[in-house]
C-alpha cells in the first residue's frame, strides 16, 4: 500500500508542477498547424511509441488533423534501419513524408534526445532536420527535456519528483496531456462515441 500511494502522491505533485502556460501554447500552435493545412509528425521510441501511434489516432478522429508516425509500419521502419541505420530512421521517413515548413514534428520521449550520452540519437537527429526545413517542433518529455527542450517551439517538460520513478510517470503524462490537448475546446471537432451517448 505504502508505494501505490506514494505512486499517486507524485502524480499528484506532477500535475501541479506542469507548465500549464506550456500547455496551451502547444494547443495554439497545433490549432494553428491545422488552419494553415498542416500535419504532425509523431516521434517516439518505447513505451513513447506507442503512445505516439495512439495518439496519431485521436488527432486524426477528434481534433480532425492529417497526422502520422513511423511507427505504425514495422516494414518500412525495419527496411530503413537496415538500410540507412538506426540514427537515420526517422530522418529519412521525415524525408519521403515531403516534410514542409507548414507540418509539425511532435516528440514523445523520456528524456529528449542526447548526441553527448549517446541516447535517442535517431530523435535528436529528427529534430535536426526538422529545424533545417523551418518545421515546428513540439514535445512532451522528461528529465530536463534534452536536446528537444533545447529546440522546441514548445516543450512540455514533466517534471521529475523521483527519479526512480521517472520513466513511467513521464509516459504516463504524455497520454494525460496529449488528450488534454485533443479535446481542448479549440482542437476537438468531432464527439467521441461514449460522451456522446445520452
Amino acid at each position: 500500500m505504502i508505494y501505490t500511494e506514494q505512486y499517486f502522491a507524485e502524480a499528484i505533485e506532477i500535475i501541479n508542477l506542469i507548465n500549464k502556460k506550456e500547455v496551451e501554447a502547444a494547443v495554439n500552435i497545433i490549432s494553428n498547424i491545422r488552419q494553415r493545412g498542416g500535419r504532425l509528425f509523431f516521434l517516439g521510441l518505447g513505451g513513447s511509441a506507442a503512445n505516439a501511434t495512439h495518439a496519431v489516432n485521436d488527432f486524426r478522429k477528434i481534433a480532425g488533423i492529417e497526422c502520422y508516425t513511423p511507427l505504425d509500419n514495422a516494414s518500412e521502419l525495419t527496411a530503413q534501419i537496415n538500410d540507412n541505420g538506426w540514427e537515420q530512421v526517422f530522418v529519412e521517413w521525415l524525408k519521403i513524408s515531403r516534410l514542409s515548413a507548414n507540418d509539425a514534428v511532435f516528440v514523445f520521449s523520456v528524456g529528449g534526445g542526447s548526441i553527448e550520452n549517446g541516447i535517442s540519437v535517431n530523435l535528436v537527429k529528427a529534430l535536426q532536420f526538422a529545424k533545417s526545413k523551418c518545421v515546428t517542433v513540439l514535445g512532451i518529455v522528461g528529465r530536463d527535456g534534452g536536446y528537444t527542450a533545447k529546440i522546441a517551439d514548445s516543450c512540455i517538460v514533466i517534471p521529475t519528483v523521483n527519479k526512480d520513478t521517472l520513466t513511467p510517470h513521464t509516459e504516463s503524462f504524455q497520454a494525460l496531456i496529449w488528450h488534454l490537448i485533443v479535446t481542448h475546446p479549440k482542437l476537438k471537432s468531432s464527439e467521441m462515441k461514449w460522451e456522446s451517448l445520452k
